[in-house]
């Protein structure tokens, strides 16, 4: 489609998918249901979507089908693409780990050396046994590497791990980390020669920046005696200091601020001693910095 628009290429179908477009829409974007179409366009911005195999993303992004691109870091790693990380965005989170059969044990990386392991990342997995000084065999496969020790295909498998649900089904137990990855946004320099397209993908930018802050973070607010307006503010992990309003009970305050979201259940007791009420914990869509 050559109407000017950036392009950014995102997984059709995968464990990436609806979170990559679920921040698309935090950030305004109108995306229509793609069903089964491979490109769209969105209604309120200069932007079409192309939807890819995850490990398609990479190369394309590299050789400029698409402008940028919503991956996992370690297929932008494993692919050797020539690409720039442009933000990390915070979801999709893994690792990439060594798992061995429940009944043997591995509690050093030399008892690697001699290994069978089975994976579909491979240059991820020869890098980490180069820089570790590991002689172990490695068996490239391309799915369901989670059955290779049962087959006997190899002693062990290296493979993406989040809850350990999949390994606990085929009877394997997580041994050592290979490489940690969270979904990222690529690009390349090219776009340095397309003002219009570089324009769009600032405001871009500062639309993902913002719906990645508004994620981390909640809004606060309460109501508070005059008096413990000191001890709140310093329990208080707020960004800036809290806004404070007067309530028609002049003894009384009302206390706003925006917190990281994980800190409220650490403060939210400090903050009934020192004598807040009526306390609420509230959602924010966007936060612009």
């Amino acid at each position: 489609m050559l109407n000017g628009n950036l392009k950014l290429a995102v997984q059709k179908k995968g464990r990436l998918t609806e979170k990559s477009l679920l921040l698309l829409r935090n950030c305004g974007l109108d995306i229509e249901d793609y069903s089964e179409r491979l490109i769209i366009t969105t209604r309120n911005f200069e932007l079409d979507l192309l939807f890819l195999r995850d490990d398609d993303i990479p190369e394309y992004v590299q050789d400029g089908v698409a402008d940028i691109g919503i991956v996992g870091e370690d297929v932008v790693k494993e692919k050797r693409a020539n690409v720039d990380l442009i933000r990390k965005l915070g979801f999709g989170r893994c690792r990439l780990s060594l798992a061995i059969p429940e009944n043997k044990n591995i509690n050093t990386l030399g008892e690697l050396n001699g290994q069978r392991i089975a994976t579909s990342f491979p240059n991820l997995l020869r890098d980490y046994l180069e820089q570790n000084k590991i002689n172990a065999k490695v068996v490239e496969i391309s799915g369901s590497v989670e059955i290779a020790p049962s087959l006997g295909v190899a002693d062990l498998i290296c493979d993406l791990v989040s809850t350990g649900n999949t390994l606990k089904l085929n009877k394997l137990k997580k041994s050592f980390d290979v490489f940690s990855a969270e979904a990222v946004l690529i690009g390349t320099g090219s776009l340095s020669s397309d003002p219009e397209k570089q324009a769009t993908l600032q405001d871009l930018l500062v639309r993902i920046d913002s719906a990645l802050n508004a994620r981390s973070s909640k809004y606060l607010m309460m109501n508070a005696p005059k008096t413990s307006l000191p001890v709140i503010e310093n329990i208080l992990p707020s960004l800036k200091s809290p806004t404070v309003v007067p309530l028609a009970d002049e003894t009384m305050v009302a206390v706003h601020a925006v917190i990281p979201s994980d800190k409220f259940w650490a403060i939210h007791k400090k903050l009934i001693e020192a004598g807040a009420s009526g306390i609420l914990l509230l959602p924010i869509d966007n936060m612009i910095l």
